[in-house]
């Protein structure tokens, strides 16, 4: 009997990898995945590393009590990262719950939504492993939208592969350590096998997802990551391959040289810095310098030249002052990010720094994130309008969200990202006669906007 699955994912690309896991672990119950409306079973997938996050949250959460009114039967329960954090105190805010389940139970699910459908008896389970549990490769993923992400041959052609969970680092400002739990990494062969089923069924890209990728295998004296990765480059048919997150203390050497001799590894990478100030470092518990970081920035520019670096900012750290501001922005006048994730800093429960003293007002955080988005919009168009003029080479994402399939001409706009990672719109112009999603297309970079770039397909090689 099939039965339908609604799994609503809040928060970070690693949450999106594992609501494809627990869409693959539910399909040999019966579960398809399916509209909200039409749902037997809703999940919400969700992210506690912010405070806006656990807003969506209950948000969403809200917005079900009333289809449980209406359907006593429909089975909602609530994963990731806040399940792990208040486990049965979520009860108690939404008592209509039947499931919440742990970052450490995606591989349980089955069984507990087996034992609900039998009992109706509501399960909360937040055990944390020392191992994980590996859940079969799916070489269809089901939770994205397929307009989007279809290949020639029916599949999508980019896909999330964690090849760890959980962290040791314990910044002061972060709760991963106490949702995750601590670092464990996979099997390098686990990995391998499932990146080379994903490239059978269609999937051309791949990203390489970790709290720390930098420290891939250390605990279990498994393969250096520099290494795995020149495993991954070798697989037949894979064309482009991406990883995040990079700590900075631990970026090696070997894997900045990887940037270089590794034909498939894309030119971009997420580097987070949280402040440019070493005072603030030190309280973040980030274990590198301003300087250091610099250091490493360098050496990725010699390895690869034109390589694009991203990063991550944090304002209004507790006890950040002005100075420790103007810190910052000068760091990031000196690397010129590509592109920047900055976020206003908020107590998170656990987490060391909730309890630290000189709390930032509110209305100073504000114009702190206003002042950094306004300098890091203007790197990010100075990086996007030396594009033009230049021919990139795109791996086709999908129709761009302007367009519908029904429309078939020429003036088509399909989307897709460059190696440096910038999103670039084009039509297919005169070139092409073929374009789908997950082909390699050669184009020519005509205009540049803040967040994006566009131009037109040029002829390649097997047109």
């Amino acid at each position: 009997m099939t039965k339908n699955l609604y799994i609503h994912t809040i928060g970070c690309q690693m949450n999106v990898y594992d609501s494809e896991r627990i869409a693959e672990g539910l399909k040999p119950l019966g579960y398809v995945t399916s509209s909200l409306e039409t749902a037997d079973l809703v999940i919400a997938n969700t992210c506690s590393i912010r405070e806006k996050a656990e807003h969506k949250v209950f948000s969403f959460l809200g917005l079900l009590a009333d289809m449980k009114r209406k359907n006593p039967n429909i089975i909602i329960g609530v994963g990731g990262c806040v399940a792990q954090q208040e486990g049965k105190k979520m009860l108690a805010r939404v008592p209509y719950l039947d499931v919440v389940f742990g970052t450490h139970a995606i591989a349980r699910l089955p069984q507990i939504i087996k034992q609900i459908e039998l009992n109706r008896r509501t399960v909360v389970d937040i055990e944390m492993l020392e191992r994980i549990e590996e859940i079969p490769a799916a070489p269809e993923l089901t939770t994205r939208n397929k307009q989007m992400n279809l290949s020639e041959d029916g599949n999508k052609a980019t896909s999330f592969v964690t090849i760890m969970q959980g962290c040791d680092n314990y910044c002061t400002y972060c709760v991963v350590p106490y949702v995750r739990g601590r670092e464990m990494s996979r099997d390098p062969e686990s990995i391998v096998k499932e990146v080379r089923s994903l490239v059978k069924s269609g999937v051309r890209e791949v990203t390489l997802l970790g709290q720390n990728v930098n420290s891939y295998g250390k605990k279990e004296g498994l393969c250096p990551f520099s290494e795995l990765l020149s495993r991954i480059n070798d697989i037949e048919g894979l064309q482009r391959i991406r990883f995040t997150t990079s700590h900075p203390k631990d970026l090696s050497d070997s894997l900045i040289h990887t940037f270089k001799h590794l034909d498939k590894l894309c030119r971009h990478i997420h580097l987070p810095v949280q402040s440019g100030s070493d005072r603030i470092l030190k309280k973040m518990n980030r274990k590198y310098s301003r300087e250091l970081y610099l250091e490493k920035v360098e050496k990725l520019h010699t390895a690869c030249p034109g390589i694009a670096i991203t990063s991550d900012m944090i304002v209004g750290f507790p006890g950040e002052t002005r100075a420790d501001f103007e810190e910052t922005l000068d760091l990031m006048k000196t690397v010129e990010y590509d592109s920047l994730f900055a976020f206003k800093y908020s107590d998170r429960p656990n987490a060391p720094a909730a309890s630290f003293p000189d709390k930032v007002p509110e209305e100073e955080k504000k114009e702190r994130l206003r002042l950094l988005l306004e300098l890091q919009g203007y790197y990010k168009t100075k990086k996007n309008e030396a594009q033009v003029g230049s021919t990139e080479l795109i791996l086709v994402d999908g129709f761009s969200k302007k367009q519908t399939p029904e429309i078939q001409n020429q003036d088509v706009q399909w989307t897709g990202r460059t190696s440096s990672n910038k999103i670039v719109n084009f039509i297919q112009g005169d070139a092409c006669d073929k374009i789908f999603t997950g082909k390699m297309i050669p184009v020519r970079i005509d205009k540049a906007f803040p967040h994006s770039l566009w131009g037109r397909a040029m002829p390649c090689s097997d047109c």
